[in-house]
């Protein structure tokens, strides 16, 4: 079979599968050239979910009539300066976005004047930035139209499409339809209006750096959670992604505080040396490679679950109050909970007495009455709350056993598990995140894996376990999956030696176990990510009895 050179109207299209799949594809690769251009109002148009007509107008630096005439040509691009792919400073830089969309539809390109419409410039009355309206997509590709979803599915992709954008950009404005925002808007104004009115009050703020690498946005509380990943935006150098160490790097960061199939919130953005990220991987650019992945990962996870340790009910901060926070009663030297409780030492009982008058503050405030025998009912300056006895204990009692030193069981006679070449590569890239976990682990010959030590009173089918951390290495370039099932035994373990529901406290308990969860450490959820504590602020309180 002889070999031909494909004519360009065929590689177009060729590419224009992979460039662009959808409507949703068409608006993110014409605003990303918006945002190239400078733009700082955008406004996206469509029609039938972007089967008949996509509009994109923008006021940015637009073109001239020999960059109009260029731009429609197979890899002609404005964003590349030199040949270097590490020092890319744009959103689009491929050349392949406008050509491709032109072969697969009716497309014309209006700026400063002129419009190129059917490979022909003429004068145009649209004066500022640039517009380009894309017509009839897919039409000359029966077997793509067909692939489309209803107007309906498609419609919410573009929604979508422009939620990222409005994200990576917070100082752009962005019109579509009824979703308007503004470049004023603070960015969590705009998280607001993306996922919903419930994370009002429940998204922390993140803030660090680590050398030249910086993470910053919203993460939510654990108590505010989803069934999915849907409301997840992650930015590297505010280009939107789906990476996989990023979104393991979440899912590490919660694993001891939300359920392994619920998902939290986050709005995050890395900012990194282009030269130590590889952007050029996909060509929708939703992937990247990172230079030093690791460093990156243990940054993210550290930094999130810095960000979670602080108690995280409304208003409340572990550093608020007058006097120092004390632990009156350390309920882990005993789990004999049938036993009387040993006496609050009696600067306690002197700071019960002072907050009657108002000379001693707490965070959570002291007990006043205890109901059900399930929860405590406590009273600060600013209102009531409502403890959950059990879930606080528990959190308690797995954080101090979290931070014991993680003992080893050293094996007789090491395990020898036998894996794919693959897997085994895999293994061995996290062999310093196994042996942290107190897994101890030797390469043995190109397809087996000797395990020499084990954590202690671990009784798992370690073959099967290190086939898992070798997918989920392969996945997301780390495994958690160690940590998560310690996680699990220790959860169990302070689940069983906590105080009860239905356990009858005295006063004296009441107020050490508000005393020790404010000294905890992600002290607002259990180790299941149920909330501790619920409050209800004076004002809410008169509220509901139509007080003025």
């Amino acid at each position: 079979m002889a070999i031909r050179i494909l004519p360009d109207d065929l590689v177009n299209r060729i590419a224009a599968g992979e460039v662009v799949e959808r409507p949703a594809s068409v608006v993110k690769e014409l605003v990303e050239n918006a945002l190239d251009a400078g733009a700082t109002e955008i406004t996206i148009d469509v029609a039938d979910g972007g089967r008949t007509l996509i509009q994109v107008s923008d006021n940015g630096c637009g073109m001239t009539r020999e960059d109009l005439e260029k731009s429609v040509l197979r890899h002609a691009t404005s964003k590349l300066p030199t040949d270097d792919l590490l020092n890319i400073s744009y959103m689009g830089f491929r050349g392949e976005a406008l050509p491709s969309i032109a072969s697969v539809s009716e497309m014309t390109i209006e700026s400063n004047g002129l419009a190129l419409a059917r490979g022909e410039i003429k004068p145009s009355a649209w004066s500022g930035g640039t517009r380009v309206r894309v017509e009839n997509l897919f039409q000359n590709v029966p077997a793509r139209l067909k692939f489309l979803r209803s107007d309906r599915v498609e419609l919410m992709a573009v929604m979508e499409v422009v939620r990222h954008l409005a994200l990576a950009r917070t100082d752009v404005g962005f019109t579509f339809g009824k979703m308007t925002f503004k470049p004023s808007d603070p960015l969590i104004s705009r998280i607001r209006e993306i996922v919903g009115a419930d994370a009002d009050g429940k998204m922390i703020e993140v803030a660090a750096s680590d050398g030249d690498v910086r993470l910053t946005g919203f993460v939510s509380a654990p108590t505010l959670r989803r069934a999915s990943s849907v409301d997840q935006y992650l930015f590297v150098n505010h280009r939107f992604v789906k990476d996989k160490l990023l979104v393991g790097s979440l899912r590490a960061a919660y694993f001891d505080v939300m359920k392994s199939r619920e998902y939290p919130i986050c709005c995050l953005y890395v900012e990194i040396p282009k030269e130590q990220v590889d952007v050029n991987v996909s060509p929708a650019k939703t992937d990247v490679h990172f230079l030093e992945p690791a460093r990156i990962r243990n940054f993210i996870v550290g930094t999130i679950r810095r960000a979670l340790a602080p108690m995280s009910a409304p208003g409340v901060r572990r550093d608020i109050g007058d006097a120092p926070v004390s632990r009156p009663w350390s309920m882990l030297q005993e789990f004999d909970l049938q036993s009387p409780a040993p006496q609050m030492p009696p600067q306690v009982l002197d700071m019960a007495a002072a907050d009657s008058g108002g000379a001693i503050s707490f965070p959570l405030g002291f007990a006043r009455a205890q109901i059900g025998n399930k929860y405590v009912i406590a009273e600060n300056s600013g209102g009531i709350l409502i403890i959950d006895q059990h879930a606080a204990h528990e959190r308690i009692v797995y954080e101090k056993l979290r931070k014991n030193e993680i003992k080893r069981q050293p094996l007789l006679i090491p395990i020898i598990v036998k894996l794919s070449p693959d897997q085994v590569s895999a293994v061995m890239e996290i062999k310093g995140e196994l042996e942290e976990s107190g897994l101890i682990i030797g390469e043995f010959g190109d397809s087996e894996i000797a395990v020499y030590e084990t954590p202690a009173d671990f009784e798992l089918d370690w073959g099967a376990c290190l086939a898992d951390f070798a997918n989920e290495a392969r996945s997301y370039g780390h495994s958690s999956a160690v940590k998560e099932r310690l996680h699990l035994k220790l959860a169990n373990y302070a689940c069983h030696h906590s105080v009860r529901a239905g356990q009858k406290l005295s006063l004296e308990q009441m107020n050490a176990l508000l005393r020790e969860i404010e000294a905890t450490e992600r002290g607002g959820q259990c180790n299941h990510g149920r909330p501790v504590w619920k409050t209800f602020s004076n004002d809410e309180l008169d509220g509901m009895f139509e007080r003025s």
